[in-house]
């Protein structure tokens, strides 16, 4: 888990197996406290780096977050994206579609959040429900959701050509996992209102999905927008595996603040000269 991009990202084309992909992966050398520990440091040099994107004004990130139920969406958006500024932050979740956005294409509703220049977004689920849970609950025919692996990549192409980079993260865990997360809601009063019925009767659907995310992420991760199969059942390993691919994504575009517009020595001057008068009133 050194090299996050190499271990995680699915090169384009390739078949994949999450059952060959281990969600209780840990870090070489780390354990949970120096995990969270460099996690924070991460967090804080993100807002750095999401300060710059803000100031620069000439492209934007999209994070797609998709995984099972309690895979850890939410808790990687306060985990990871901490030091980021509410400024020029956004999180959009998607659930099941209104009325109006059930009358539209389905990327419409998607289309409408994406990031302006100088914005981050998260996508908390995504486009991508529109062949996953459809899929799996037949809510439309096949012929209908395999088109949209082609429509998905034509839209983010588009996107990334428009100056948006787009980093999308599977969050991979075990059934076993699930389970233990879905108990310590039931044990905790301040988190019970999280577990609804359809949360374990999904879980019987679990092969299903796990289908429907394999040729996902086969269809759709492309060289302008990975997918990366995060190991998720320790939230200190996935969240210090996003947090590293966030850094070193935002920081190879080297971002510069941009050249003032004004003359700074000028209005250093004024600044002098007022505080001078300002002093001078004082006395």
């Amino acid at each position: 888990m050194n090299d996050v991009r190499r271990d995680f990202e699915v090169k384009p084309g390739r078949a994949v197996r999450l059952s060959a992909i281990d969600p209780g992966q840990k870090p070489d050398g780390m354990d949970k406290a120096s995990g969270n520990a460099e996690t924070a440091k991460n967090a804080e040099r993100l807002g750095e780096l999401q300060y710059l994107l803000y100031a620069e004004n000439r492209r934007s990130l999209l994070i797609v977050l998709q995984g099972l139920d309690a895979a850890g969406k939410d808790g990687t958006i306060s985990s990871v994206l901490r030091g980021m500024n509410a400024q020029g932050t956004r999180v959009q979740g998607f659930k099941v579609p209104s009325t109006l956005e059930a009358s539209h294409d389905f990327l419409w509703r998607a289309h409408r959040h994406v990031p302006a220049r100088g914005e981050v977004v998260v996508f908390n689920r995504s486009h991508y429900e529109d062949v996953l849970t459809v899929r799996v609950h037949e809510l439309v025919p096949k012929a209908v959701w395999e088109k949209r692996y082609g429509l998905i990549t034509d839209f983010e192409k588009n996107l990334v050509e428009s100056g948006t980079h787009i980093l999308k993260f599977f969050l991979h865990i075990s059934p076993d996992a699930q389970l233990e997360r879905f108990k310590a809601r039931l044990d905790d009063p301040a988190r019970r209102w999280k577990i609804s019925e359809a949360d374990y009767t999904e879980q019987k659907l679990w092969p299903a999905y796990v289908a429907a995310y394999e040729q996902m992420l086969a269809e759709t991760s492309t060289a302008h927008a990975p997918w990366f199969v995060i190991p998720s059942n320790h939230k200190w390993a996935r969240n210090l595996a996003i947090s590293r691919i966030l850094v070193e994504t935002l920081e190879s575009l080297d971002m510069k603040p941009p050249v003032p517009t004004v003359d700074i020595e000028e209005i250093r001057r004024k600044y002098h000269a007022a505080k001078d008068e300002a002093g001078a009133h004082e006395k």
